[in-house]
């Protein structure tokens, strides 16, 4: 492992700034090497019965409550234990952050050796691998990406590019859509796109008519505010129509 993270590193390390893992991509020998060789990194411990007993042991003053933001107007509070421990597999002196409230049973033990990070970024960063994770979840969950129509290669690799391609415009519109940046792609798709309408062919537009929905008007502004203008103005009108060749559903409008 050494050799290969190394050779990766020897022209990049002006760049680099801290690698981040999961508890099994490498062993603590590896670690100790990082750190000798300057390269920041953070992971997880392997948790064993003994840590999460010591973790449950802990005295409540020796906790510090933390915020961690989810969005621009949500955040989490979490709790964590920050200290220095030397492993005894390799007697070497790494940090450590005892991590509960994160919506998870057990306790996250996070290593590093970086011993400048505030608790509140260090656990920030590792979240985002968490991030990825939950990326490559949903995209086996709900795009069925382990699901792949046919054997044959051309077949796959098309299924695939349309499934991440699916699961990232997902994501765009997430972030478009104000208070639902953290949304899953089954919620969004529950609260969005999963709706009957009808639309209607004319000569210079399309007009799409919605059934009316909780969370529709939000997606009509959001359309307003991002689709490109026509010269009659905005592509979408959020109002209420019960006109054209299709009188039902009574919804929102759409051009």
């Amino acid at each position: 492992m050494r050799a290969g993270v190394c050779g990766f590193l020897e022209n990049r390390r002006q760049a680099l700034k801290c690698l981040i893992f999961d508890s099994r991509f490498t062993t603590y020998e590896n670690l100790v090497k990082l750190d000798r060789d300057g390269v920041k990194f953070i992971t997880l411990r392997r948790r064993s019965k003994k840590l999460v007993a010591g973790a449950a042991a802990l005295a409540p003053e020796k906790w510090q409550e933390i915020r961690l933001r989810n969005s621009e107007a949500k955040h989490t509070t979490v709790r964590v234990h920050d200290t220095a421990v030397e492993l005894s597999a390799v007697k070497h002196r790494f940090r450590q952050l005892v991590m509960t409230g994160h919506g998870r049973e057990k306790p996250a033990f996070i290593l590093t050796n970086d011993w400048d990070l505030e608790p509140a970024h260090l656990v920030s960063q590792y979240r985002r691998r968490w991030l990825v994770e939950k990326g490559i979840s949903e995209q086996i969950e709900f795009f069925h990406l382990n699901k792949l129509s046919s054997s044959i290669v051309v077949k796959v690799d098309f299924d695939l590019t349309l499934t991440v391609t699916a699961h990232n415009l997902y994501r765009a519109t997430a972030l478009m859509l104000g208070g639902h940046e953290w949304e899953t792609s089954k919620s969004l798709n529950a609260k969005f796109f999963a709706n009957g309408g009808a639309f209607e062919v004319m000569d210079d537009r399309i007009r799409v008519y919605l059934k009316k929905k909780r969370h529709l008007p939000l997606l009509m502004e959001t359309l307003n505010e991002i689709g490109p203008r026509t010269s009659r103005g905005s592509t979408t009108d959020s109002s209420y129509s019960n006109r054209g060749l299709f009188p039902k559903p009574r919804g929102h409008l759409s051009e």
